[in-house]
């Protein structure tokens, strides 16, 4: 059994709504409350705060604040359960010390079990049953349906959603065939077939139509905290604008990835990419440097084609269909560089787009070699694990086991 997630829109009605707002400006002064507690005692009395202690004094707190008996015991304690993984986070330095969150700003609350909420579907729309609000109409559409286990409420862009996790089987068909891939900014995925998938038009118009509306935006009073500046109705107006643009583009981006690395998928059971240090690649010019803008642009057209999504899309949905995906060590092997008939190293700069070998003069698309040679890799390595060789193999196997040995690339990925 693997765990899914599927998002639901949520339908309620004027008194479900109003319900739904202030169940949720409960949990964040709750969320609030326990922040402020575990602070207090500390600086005052040098008592740390735990989750445990938090908990237990929950009956005693909603017989002081008796509204809050309506939301449920197991809810509330995943408000708390919140409060203290951001406290591991603080102390762990994987983040700042958890801040006093505005109740516009507090996404929702969750049910961390079955008790609290019941989901009548098959996994296509159906109603979700909340305890003490009711029944609450619902849209969405599950690939694989299973036994609903947690439900998170979520409140986004003014509207509801239920964000339900299954336990399920899924399945996918695949075909016998394995693949290279070479991502890029100038086309998005290159197969080792030859075949190369464009970014889609879409992002580059979208970007157009937010760059105009920012434009406008600019235009308005925007707030400044420090300055005690309160934003105009029009900003608030046309930061809505804005935002509906860029969700449009996040939502068109995420339903393209899903369909290319589908289609992927569906013909061949071994995938074959490359590591990559997105973050770093992405990450800001240097200081003084002369080339920000450059690099600006370039970390968007990096972010816009999802490097880290399409990995992520092509590791699950393979593994649901029983195959493989792997990815080479780009540092070692050096897919660009290399070259796929000979496997050896020709330096290249990022204006060189056609490989020419300098040994044996193989001549061929940059991203094309780059994707033969992370598929070489693969099949080499699979070769080598099982000891088996696979009836597509060719000649270069051979060569390419030992350049695996003499290189070191089998003990550094082991």
């Amino acid at each position: 059994m693997i765990t899914r997630r599927v998002t639901y829109r949520l339908y309620p009605t004027r008194d479900q709504e109003k319900t739904l707002h202030y169940w949720r400006k409960l949990h964040c002064l709750l969320y609030n409350a326990a922040v402020y507690n575990r602070k207090t005692q500390y600086q005052k009395f040098g008592h740390s705060v735990n989750y445990i202690e938090q908990q237990n004094s929950l009956p005693a707190f909603k017989e002081v604040w008796c509204e809050y008996k309506l939301l449920g015991s197991h809810a509330l304690q995943a408000t708390l359960k919140r409060v203290d993984f951001a406290m591991e986070r603080f102390f762990r330095g994987l983040g700042k010390y958890p801040k006093f969150k505005a109740s516009r700003r507090y996404s929702g609350w969750t049910y961390p079990c079955s008790a609290g909420w019941k989901a009548h579907t098959t996994g296509d729309n159906g109603y979700l049953v909340l305890s003490n609000l009711g029944s609450i109409q619902m849209r969405g559409k599950a690939r694989t349906w299973g036994t609903p286990t947690t439900c998170t409420i979520i409140f986004r862009n003014d509207k509801w959603y239920a964000s339900l996790t299954v336990n399920c089987s899924p399945v996918r068909e695949t075909g016998n065939s394995a693949v290279g891939i070479d991502l890029g900014c100038k086309e998005a995925i290159t197969l080792s077939t030859g075949e190369q998938i464009s970014k889609p038009n879409f992002v580059k118009d979208g970007q157009q139509k937010v760059k105009v509306a920012s434009k406008k935006l600019r235009r308005k009073r925007a707030p400044n905290r420090n300055k005690k500046i309160k934003a105009s109705r029009r900003w608030k107006k046309q930061r809505k604008v804005v935002s509906k643009l860029q969700r449009k583009i996040a939502r068109q981006r995420s339903d393209w990835l899903h369909q290319t690395t589908s289609s992927i998928v569906s013909s061949n059971s071994l995938v074959a990419g490359e590591q990559l240090n997105v973050k770093g690649m992405t990450a800001k010019a240097k200081k003084g440097s002369k080339r920000k803008h450059q690099k600006t642009g370039l970390n968007r057209s990096m972010l816009d084609v999802g490097f880290c999504m399409i990995g992520q899309m092509l590791e699950y949905k393979l593994a649901e269909a029983g195959g493989f995906y792997v990815e080479s060590p780009t540092r070692q092997l050096k897919p660009t560089q290399r070259c796929a008939l000979c496997w050896e190293l020709t330096p290249k700069t990022l204006a060189d787009r056609v490989h020419i070998c300098s040994h044996c003069g193989h001549s061929e698309d940059r991203d094309v070699n780059a994707a033969r040679v992370n598929l070489i890799w693969a099949r080499g390595l699979e070769r080598a694990s099982t000891g088996v060789e696979s009836p597509s193999s060719t000649s270069w196997c051979d060569s390419f086991s030992r350049n695996l040995e003499i290189g070191g690339l089998l003990a550094s990925v082991k």
